[in-house]
């Protein structure tokens, strides 16, 4: 019997957690891929990209008409809004625009992967339960997340197709323009602290220096996603999904330090987004001065992220067994993941390469 081969649409495709989702889908071998986003992209092996703004109800429902073998839908897409009210109308809308472009032409649609966090559990608020689990009480909205789990609980009901909810950590990756980039944060700011000759200083709140913490590589992420997208006990279900290990930043920061050849100073809170500001032009020059590719300092740089992850004066983490229970058995070194990422942006002369000893 011939199997019938999946087709995954990736809306979101050009982001951190996107582009590494389809590396790996193209990695398996066995599906067709359709990315979605505003830029488009350039097709290549089993992935063809689509340019469309989802926020446009009618130019999605014409750009998405023809889709009919899509079988999994998998949701990663997030426009930044100035406040947690202002976030959740668009980016429910883009979710809503495009199940409701896609489910009448799909008549093979298995599943629906959405993209959360650990907003879910207010954790960008203040102090939260730790660790947090699937099973915890929600809290009091605005919370676009959570609108779109209850969007795609009533769109399931007596239908065909199932849903899961990946809540990932805050994610590790080298995507460029993206606004929650906290590698790349990490990255531009060491190589900007070398060029002036200065120490590495962590810059957030002094309570959030010895903290616990933990974080989701990319690739991590997209091979649970998968997972859960094609395991028919994990229908209907949210999962956490975490590298598996917790760190401090007192105990890694130094080492991070180490890994770009500069010394640590005493932690000083420092807002990245006020101080990094003027950094352009001198960016510019470390781009000249080491042949870097001329990416704008603009699309390398998260600093109001940066400034966000660096005040969490309270542990950070959430219960990730769920998962692990039910078959997912993957984990990652989270020191190893960071350095493996650093030496990434140095292969592809995004920041600096070592300097000789």
């Amino acid at each position: 019997m011939e199997t019938i081969k999946q087709t995954a649409l990736v809306v979101g495709a050009n982001g951190v957690i996107g582009s590494n989702l389809i590396q790996h889908l193209e990695e398996l071998g066995t599906w067709d891929i359709i990315g979605l986003s505003r830029r488009g992209g350039t097709d290549s092996g089993h992935t063809r990209y689509i340019a469309v703004d989802l926020l446009d109800k009618a130019a999605t429902e014409e750009k998405l008409r023809t889709l009919t073998a899509v079988t999994h839908i998998f949701y990663t897409a997030y426009v930044e809004r100035p406040t947690w009210a202002e976030l959740v109308p668009p980016n429910l809308a883009m979710l809503v625009n495009v199940v409701e472009a896609i489910e009448p032409v799909a008549p093979r649609l298995q599943h629906i992967s959405l993209m959360q966090g650990y907003k879910v559990y207010g954790a960008h608020l203040g102090p939260f339960k730790t660790p947090a689990r699937e099973s915890d009480a929600g809290h009091m909205p605005p919370e676009f997340n959570v609108d779109q789990q209850q969007f795609l609980e009533k769109r399931q009901a007596g239908k065909s197709w199932t849903w899961s909810a990946i809540r990932p950590s805050v994610v590790g990756g080298t995507a460029l323009g993206n606004p929650m980039n906290l590698v790349m944060v990490i990255a531009v700011y060491a190589a900007i602290s070398k060029e002036l000759g200065l120490p590495l200083r962590f810059p957030g709140k002094p309570g959030a220096y010895d903290k616990l913490m933990e974080m989701t590589d990319a690739g991590l992420l997209a091979k649970a996603t998968v997972w859960a997208a094609t395991n028919p006990q994990s229908a209907n279900q949210a999962f956490n999904i975490n590298n598996g290990d917790l760190f401090r930043w007192n105990e890694l920061w130094p080492e991070i330090a180490g890994y770009f050849q500069l010394e640590t100073a005493p932690p000083l809170q420092m807002p990245l987004q006020t101080i990094m500001a003027d950094k352009a032009s001198l960016w510019q020059t470390i781009q000249e001065k080491y042949n870097l590719e001329p990416h704008s300092y603009a699309a390398l740089s998260s600093w109001g992220f940066g400034d966000f992850v660096f005040s969490w004066d309270y542990d950070f983490f959430a219960d990730g067994t769920k998962a692990r229970r039910m078959g997912f058995h993957e984990f990652i070194d989270t020191k190893k993941m960071f350095f493996d990422l650093f030496d990434e942006l140095r292969e592809k002369k995004i920041i600096p390469p070592a300097a000789l000893k």
